[in-house]
């Protein structure tokens, strides 16, 4: 009887071993269940935000200097996302050195307000401080938001016609490529 006890407390032991890392395993995967569980707006830590993919941002960029091109036009066409990062720029042939930087800060201007340059103008003007100041903004048409669930996500500019008009016109274009997105 007594070369039983040794394998009886084996089988015990064994038993009470699996019994724990069943229990373990059970209490882990409930938590894990838990912390899948959708928390509400205010506890979360981590936001999303939405961002014009390459290709819709290509599209828009060229539509819109095939649409200066078709005027005979030379321009540069900038797409900026809403961290005022470079997402596509197209310099068209004979489009002038300032174009670039121009095309840039219009994008730039028209993501950062969320509506196009010519509109933001207006607020430019006066004696004293005024949102001309802040870097890297300009206040002359050509520059159009995109936006999407509610916001501005990027910002076409246009650089190099005669005119804010003409360039608004042609981000227009890039704009109405890309179509309305959700």
């Amino acid at each position: 009887m007594n070369a039983k006890l040794p394998r009886t407390r084996l089988v015990l032991g064994m038993t009470a071993g699996l019994a724990t890392v069943a229990l373990a395993t059970g209490v882990g995967a409930a938590q894990a269940q838990q912390d899948r569980a959708p928390q509400p707006p205010a506890a979360q830590a981590v936001v999303q935000t939405s961002v014009l993919g390459v290709d819709a941002a290509t599209r828009a960029a060229q539509a819109a200097l095939d649409a200066a091109e078709q005027e005979g036009q030379r321009v540069t066409v900038a797409v900026i996302d809403r961290s005022g990062d470079v997402r596509v720029l197209l310099k068209g042939d004979g489009a002038g050195p300032q174009t670039e930087e121009s095309a840039k800060r219009k994008a730039f201007t028209a993501v950062s307000f969320g509506q196009p340059t010519s509109a933001l103008a207006k607020n430019a003007q006066g004696d004293g401080p005024t949102i001309r100041d802040i870097p890297g903004t300009l206040f002359l048409g050509g520059g159009v938001p995109v936006a999407a669930n509610g916001g501005p996500i990027a910002g076409i500019g246009v650089g190099g016609a005669p005119s804010g008009d003409l360039d608004e016109k042609f981000a227009a274009a890039g704009l109405r490529a890309i179509g309305e997105l959700r």
